[in-house]
């Protein structure tokens, strides 16, 4: 059934995982969660850290490198001069991007204090960009550990802005060099990943190291800690197909958006294009942790959200916005993950957690890139 949203008397983390993993939904607690409660690194997050090379570009641009207005797609040889011709010919901003770093960021930025609430793994090269991918993240107070190498250089992603339509592509580089035993695999840098109770990695990352996810995500698993993906584009589940679903098992949050969503579907044989049955059928996927039902957020843009349970499928309307008020919507999609799960990490219903989602998404899309003002004012 499709219902309306309403208050969900169950919470999604904190003290109170392992009475609702024991007992079913429990009362909402009558209890203000201060936001001083928090302690660092409470949120992990690992992925391919980029620079952004963003610019508002014409449809001629896009056709010369067979690009589609809006997608996202990895770099091969016919987009060797694109990056050049990029910065040559129009007015370009640089911003430190990446996908689950993007999400990490605003989750922070939503939660403010404490600093260093969220770390983040990712490869970089030791270059001026690596430099400014550093400095970004401590800007944003993330706590980013970084894996250093020569061999590459750091990771770059053009954003191709038409309208409110972006075209991404990504040269990951140095990003596609991240290695489990060289950095994961560290006592030091492990014992970060066992302080978090939230986890959070893009499907992008699939392509670099899936050993990775896996590791973390068993650790999750294990201790019924909460692990959560997203699609992040169509061709992770076209052409990846095999990796994301082994990791699948452990997933207890997955995000997409529609597009995504149409195209997991297709892949998994579901024979519908009902987004709503579509986030169904792939809450109902096979499952390592019985102790949380999954649950299912697919984004559309401007039309409602669409979120399933283990009882219903919901949609959220997202919240208004003039066209002429749309800067960018790079980043939106990574915005709304970060609000979302800065309400996790307190334990807060579902429905507060889609609201802050939607919250950062508004706030990004009014801005260049993935950027944000001072403080939130989410409510």
């Amino acid at each position: 059934s499709l219902a309306r949203p309403r208050p969900l008397a169950r919470p999604l983390g904190g003290a109170s995982w392992e009475a609702m993993a024991a007992d079913g939904p429990q009362p909402a607690k009558k209890i203000k969660l201060q936001h001083n409660t928090l302690r660092q690194n409470v949120l992990f997050g690992m992925g391919n850290p980029l620079l952004d090379i963003c610019a508002v570009v014409d449809k001629d641009f896009l056709d010369k490198y067979g690009l589609k207005t809006n997608d996202q797609i990895l770099a091969d040889e016919k987009h060797e001069e694109l990056f050049d011709e990029l910065v040559k010919k129009f007015r370009v901003e640089y911003h430190a991007g990446g996908s689950t770093q993007n999400s990490v960021k605003v989750a922070q930025w939503m939660i403010q204090q404490p600093h260093k609430v969220v770390t983040f793994f990712g490869c970089i090269g030791k270059d001026k960009f690596g430099d400014i991918l550093k400095k970004k993240a401590e800007e944003a107070h993330v706590d980013a550990h970084y894996y250093e190498q020569n061999e590459q250089p750091t990771g770059t992603c053009a954003a191709c802005i038409t309208g409110d339509n972006r075209s991404l592509v990504a040269k990951l580089a140095a990003a596609n060099c991240y290695k489990k035993d060289r950095h994961l695999d560290q006592k030091e840098n492990w014992q970060l990943v066992e302080k978090a109770k939230v986890y959070y990695i893009a499907g992008f990352f699939i392509t670099v190291s899936t050993e990775s996810i896996l590791k973390v995500a068993n650790h999750a698993s294990e201790n019924n800690k909460i692990m959560s993906l997203n699609l992040s584009a169509p061709f992770i589940s076209q052409f990846f197909k095999e990796d994301l679903m082994k990791i699948f098992p452990y997933v207890d949050i997955l995000f997409g958006n529609e597009t995504e969503a149409a195209t997991f579907a297709r892949e998994q044989g579901f024979e519908t294009e009902d987004i709503k049955e579509i986030a169904k059928k792939t809450r109902g996927l096979p499952k390592v942790n019985e102790k949380r039902q999954r649950i299912v957020v697919f984004t559309q843009g401007k039309e409602d959200t669409i979120v399933a349970t283990v009882d219903n499928v919901t949609a959220y309307p997202v919240l208004e916005i003039k066209q002429d008020e749309i800067v960018d919507t790079n980043g939106a999609g990574d915005a709304f993950v970060g609000g979302f799960l800065s309400q996790l990490v307190y334990d807060h219903p579902l429905e507060k957690c889609i609201q802050a989602g939607h919250y950062a998404a508004n706030v990004i899309i009014r801005r260049s890139g993935c950027t944000f003002p001072e403080a939130p004012d989410f409510h």
